[in-house]
């Protein structure tokens, strides 16, 4: 459902209140119409028609880290790109009409879904590839990103591509939270941030990872400027895209 509230960009009564039994919960909490006391499904909703794409997906990489010392290194890899694949998937964020920040797990499973779909392919992985696939394992769902210059060269193609598309959700995600709150400036640097992430994605994610990172800055300061009316953010952000330069 978090899926299609994205795509579709419905807004929906997220304060349900179950018609057998009286129970009221959130389904902005929950991500589910099924109430939590009687298990029904017949609820009404008792509140205001809200944006809302944020799923209520967790990310948990316990299991797949056990798996490391008893399966090969490609089928702990396929777990994982599964596991962050169907989280990012399930991750929105706008909730209950509030836009969230682009969040450092967020940005930690899509990279690690696609460093793990890269070491699950390869025919040879590399000690540096290995380690960096087992870092990203080890923290991601803890919200812990190495640093761009812990990056393997083989793999900031992975990461340029993960960072790109992140970028490109939280964008689109902000400009549904821009139809109820306009604002201008805001929406203009949107457009031109798209242009960057647009970019790195027709360079399949091959650019500097700093200069990567950078777009992540820029769309971080839109979201504190709309999120948090936060003063000089918009400015910081205007002044990261005028500087930005996509090297390779």
């Amino acid at each position: 459902m978090g899926r299609a509230l994205r795509d579709g960009g419905m807004k929906i009564r997220g304060e349900r209140e179950c018609t057998e039994c009286g129970t009221r919960w959130s389904y902005y909490d929950t991500g589910s119409v099924v109430c939590p006391s009687c298990g029904s499904m017949r609820s009404v909703g008792v509140d205001e028609r809200r944006e809302h794409t944020a799923g209520a997906a967790s990310l948990n990489l316990t299991e797949i880290r056990h798996l490391v010392d008893e399966e090969p290194l490609a089928t702990v890899a396929e777990e994982a790109e599964s596991v962050c694949r169907e989280y990012v998937r399930k991750s929105g964020f706008v909730h209950g009409g509030d836009l969230l920040p682009l969040d450092d797990t967020y940005l930690a499973a899509a990279e690690l879904r696609h460093v793990a779909a890269e070491i699950s392919r390869a025919m040879r992985v590399s000690d540096d590839e290995e380690y960096y696939f087992l870092t990203l394992l080890r923290g991601a769902d803890q919200g812990e990103r190495p640093d761009f210059g812990e990056i393997p060269d083989s793999l900031r193609s992975a990461r340029g591509l993960a960072y790109a598309n992140a970028v490109d959700a939280y964008r689109a995600d902000a400009r549904r939270y821009l139809s109820d709150h306009p604002d201008d400036l805001a929406s203009r640097l949107l457009g031109a941030l798209g242009e960057h992430q647009k970019r790195v994605e027709a360079l399949d994610g091959d650019v500097a990872p700093r200069s990567v990172e950078h777009l992540v800055r820029v769309a971080r300061d839109i979201g504190r400027a709309l999120a948090e009316g936060e003063e000089g953010a918009l400015a910081e952000a205007q002044g990261r895209l005028d500087g930005l330069e996509l090297r390779t």
